[in-house]
């Protein structure tokens, strides 16, 4: 159950929606009061909300619903969450989704993040760092295009800030939001050395417990993804951080 605190007062639609779109947020819990709970604490941030109580109602109340972002429990009892989480990305790739889980256990966030949610929070969770994280999510989703054009090049890498595609050489690539988001970072700042304090402040703009590891976790996803099979363009740079630049 999550701390019972009020549910913050945050200003309408401050992740960057537009006026005339509400967001949309689908909660996803078997336990009425929480899903209850978060609900009410996201309308007060003036986003528009419906909830499920088991994944075949997700899968359909999002087919219909077309959310901006999922909050999602991992212990359903039906489809378990990765299993409501793969159906979902099959019809929306960069779906963000914020994993509700009570597995404190490393091996267990993990495989939420490895199945592709965005994030998680683990229970008993306040009702703040629910929306906090929300917004975070929501923010990389909906990136603002640069008024200097929307293509970012490095060597054979190029990202589009506008259509959110990415290829390497030519071929296209796949990602995430928050894997699109933190290659977008590496990318601003080629050939510079970034450390994982910089990393998590920019990428998940808020405070990740000192858990530095999501930082390790995402950028070996990106590896797989922009260096398989190719010339590798990130680096480790040991007791500094990482760094991304033209393969040589």
């Amino acid at each position: 159950m999550p701390a019972m605190n009020t549910p913050p007062r945050a200003a309408a639609r401050t992740t960057g929606a537009s006026d005339e779109q509400q967001v949309r947020v689908l909660v996803v819990d078997d336990e009425p009061t929480l899903a209850e709970l978060v609900s009410m604490a996201l309308r007060y941030e003036g986003w528009d909300v419906r909830s499920a109580g088991d994944g075949l109602s997700a899968v359909r109340t999002a087919r219909e619903y077309r959310p901006d972002a999922v909050v999602l429990d991992v212990m359903l009892p039906d489809l378990d969450g990765l299993a409501v989480l793969e159906r979902l990305r099959a019809e929306d790739p960069h779906l963000p989704v914020l994993f509700l889980t009570a597995k404190d256990a490393l091996e267990d966030r993990l495989a939420g993040l490895t199945a592709g949610g965005d994030d998680y929070v683990t229970k008993p969770f306040s009702l703040e760092e629910v929306v906090l994280r929300l917004r975070a999510l929501l923010r990389r989703a909906r990136l603002t295009p640069t008024t200097q054009g929307t293509e970012l090049v490095v060597g054979d890498l190029v990202l589009d800030e506008d259509t959110h595609e990415v290829a390497r050489g030519g071929e296209p690539i796949r990602l995430t939001a928050t894997e699109f988001e933190l290659l977008r970072y590496l990318m601003r700042n080629p050939r510079r050395v970034l450390s994982k304090a910089q990393i998590l402040d920019r990428v998940w703009s808020y405070d990740f417990g000192g858990q530095a590891n999501i930082v390790e976790l995402y950028i070996s996803y990106l590896r797989k993804k922009i260096d398989a099979g190719r010339e590798p363009m990130i680096h480790t740079m040991r007791g500094a951080g990482y760094v991304l630049k033209p393969a040589t």
